[in-house]
């Protein structure tokens, strides 16, 4: 009699062997194990010889899910098809489909083509496509990707709004392919079918404030601000260092030696490639009297931790990345106003268009790659007395602007 699930479902291995194989018909049984484990089985005869194909395990695989596997195989029989040779093939499909899918091959560059990236930009590539990617066409074989099948994915990201991320993830996608060409896993990469697909990238600069006059409004709010001391230290420190916010949110004591007024960023901390960070020696930021002024105001209560900010949770790590963002909303000041980042825009306008610096000094103190005319990098010790006498300036210039002097708009400096 055919098995119902009730009798399967309650069904109990028995010590003495009898009723630990029950039958369904057209040579199908459930086999229960001493472990209570259930195994869908059925026997059959192929070329004079008897075999046995394992039909999956209950209750993964119901009674009906059972039966049609059986009659699958039977057709197979029927056709001069060995089912369990079939099933190892498709096993071998599957596992060369998975060594080939497009998630595979695109781990598998990220791993061996991105070691000279900085640990962040590996991250973010690897996160671009786990969120991104994967999910939609991961499991496709990189051979049977086709245009539209990228194209659908670029659109989900375009779709948010994401446009500069849709563009990234378009290169990223060309990248593993192309790896795939190159070791003999795909044809062609079928991401340059989709040049033009997406729409262009409106460069939007970070927001920052250049008019004097509105510095000068800045500058004296920062002076009123409310919050914890460490922070009104970094937001006073912003705008007289100008380094990008990350440099100076994790900025650690021993970076500082304040009798001679310098501070150096370790190269590991600076964004640059993997090898510049191991090899680029560590940014000098010259100090202005203002600024030593504000550091030692700050030694006195962090100056026994590791960190000039350290967070308010811990003091093993520094204040998160928004903290100086979030202190210029409190004052009034919107991310489309001023952020952290825009101190450095601030200084390199007002430095060149109001005080004179020279473009090459201010780029040096910037930390931008900056050649002379032979095209040749700069050391890191490059124009460092001018570079220390600029800060000074612009400490002294700050200072002006606070305290209503008379100030030169930019638009009418020569």
């Amino acid at each position: 009699m055919p098995l119902t699930d009730t009798q399967i479902r309650n069904a109990r291995y028995n010590p003495d062997g009898t009723g630990n194989r029950l039958s369904d018909g057209g040579r199908m049984y459930l086999q229960i194990a001493q472990s209570g484990a259930k195994y869908w089985r059925m026997n059959y005869r192929f070329n004079g010889k008897d075999k046995t194909l394992a039909l999956g395990v209950y209750p993964d695989v119901s009674l009906a899910a059972a039966r049609k596997k059986r009659d699958e195989a039977r057709e197979k029989l029927a056709a001069g098809v060995d089912p369990g040779e079939a099933k190892k093939a498709q096993k071998r499909t599957q596992r060369l489909n998975a060594e080939n899918s497009f998630e595979a091959i695109a781990r598998e560059w990220h791993a061996k083509y991105t070691p000279s990236w900085s640990d962040g930009h590996k991250d973010r590539i690897l996160r671009r496509l786990e969120v991104d990617a994967f999910p939609w066409i991961g499991g496709k074989p990189i051979s049977d990707l086709a245009p539209p099948d990228v194209l659908d994915v670029l659109r989900r990201v375009e779709k948010r709004g994401a446009i500069e991320t849709a563009h990234r993830l378009h290169a990223n996608i060309g990248q593993a392919c192309r790896y795939a060409v190159a070791t003999g896993r795909a044809q062609r990469d079928v991401t340059t079918d989709l040049r033009g697909a997406l729409p262009p990238v409106q460069t939007e600069h970070m927001a920052a404030i250049t008019d004097p006059k509105q510095v000068a409004e800045l500058l004296r709010a920062i002076d009123g601000y409310q919050g914890t001391f460490p922070v009104s230290c970094a937001l006073r420190l912003a705008p007289l260092l100008f380094q990008r916010p990350g440099e100076l949110r994790a900025a650690e004591w021993a970076e500082f030696d304040l009798d001679t007024g310098t501070w150096e960023i370790p190269g590991e901390r600076m964004k640059r490639t993997k090898q510049g960070k191991a090899a680029g020696g560590a940014h000098i930021v010259p100090l202005s009297s203002q600024t030593v002024i504000i550091l030692r105001e700050l030694q006195a209560l962090t100056g026994s931790g590791q960190f000039l900010f350290p967070s308010v949770r811990t003091k093993d790590r520094p204040m998160s990345d928004n903290t100086v963002n979030g202190a210029l909303r409190r004052l009034g000041y919107d991310g489309a106003t001023m952020t952290g980042h825009g101190f450095r825009a601030m200084a390199r306008t007002i430095l060149d268009e109001v005080l004179g610096i020279p473009a090459a000094i201010i780029e040096a103190q910037l930390a931008h790659a900056v050649k002379d005319p032979l095209g040749r990098a700069y050391i890191r010790t490059a124009y460092l007395p001018q570079r220390r006498d600029m800060m000074q300036r612009w400490a002294d210039y700050l200072d002006q602007l606070k305290a209503g002097a008379q100030v030169i708009p930019i638009a009418s400096a020569q």
